[in-house]
């Protein structure tokens, strides 16, 4: 079945050429022009990707994002138009997978969509043959699942993706830059405070005290760890 594709934007003659070179690959797209219209769509049908724009009337992108995050990991690649960094970073804090700056290159938008969705998916070899345990926690490489003391933890595809990487390499320091071509898996142009966000994210969610972890570590002017202790 052909993977369904909300692209939001109120660019008409954006959303014309993603529909095309989208279609051509094989997805099916479905399309709103402000956040209003891309809510009721997402919560009538059923998704495999978003392509999302932070600046659209009725409802900004950010808002829309936030609400999908309540009930969905489906993963998101917002699209800014603006220059200023805090916009990007907003959007990752909110959920987004990841971001990309108009005008872009339609080749890279079509890269970076099969590289999230193959991760979401859990179609990488690497990632189907483990089952993690560490402390109380349990990382399922197969349903790309995460318990913690037996209850579920919610985990974007990029947030697990990072967790998975640790996971396997407990006690290894990992730069940004490092965990940027390890997990982000292509020739990222983007900050790398994006890989801070996201970490601090996972924390949010995995660690009951943020300020004293369990599990993932800062090695000042290093980088980040994940802990070697069972």
């Amino acid at each position: 079945m052909a993977k369904r594709i909300l692209l939001v934007d109120d660019e008409p003659l954006i959303i014309k050429g993603l529909k095309y070179t989208l279609e051509q690959e094989g997805f099916e797209t479905d399309s709103a022009a402000d956040g209003e219209e891309a809510l009721a769509k997402f919560f009538a049908g059923h998704y495999d990707f978003i392509l999302l724009d932070i600046m659209l009337p009725k409802v900004d992108g950010i808002t829309v994002c936030q609400r999908i995050r309540e009930h969905s990991n489906v993963p998101i690649i917002m699209l800014t138009a603006k220059g200023e960094q805090i916009d990007k970073i907003l959007g990752l804090e909110y959920g987004a997978d990841d971001y990309m700056t108009k005008p872009f290159n339609i080749l890279e938008v079509k890269a970076r969509i099969k590289t999230i969705m193959r991760r979401a998916t859990g179609s990488s070899q690497n990632e189907t043959r483990k089952v993690v345990r560490v402390h109380d926690m349990e990382i399922n490489a197969i349903n790309r699942s995460v318990k913690l003391g037996g209850k579920e933890v919610r985990l974007t595809a990029k947030e697990f993706d990072l967790l998975l990487v640790f996971a396997n390499n407990r006690g290894k320091v990992f730069s940004r830059e490092s965990l940027l071509e390890t997990v982000w898996k292509y020739d990222y142009t983007g900050d790398a405070r994006t890989v801070d966000v996201h970490i601090r994210r996972l924390r949010e969610k995995i660690e009951r005290n943020p300020t004293q972890p369990e599990f993932i570590f800062t090695k000042w002017g290093v980088g980040y760890y994940f802990t070697d202790k069972d």
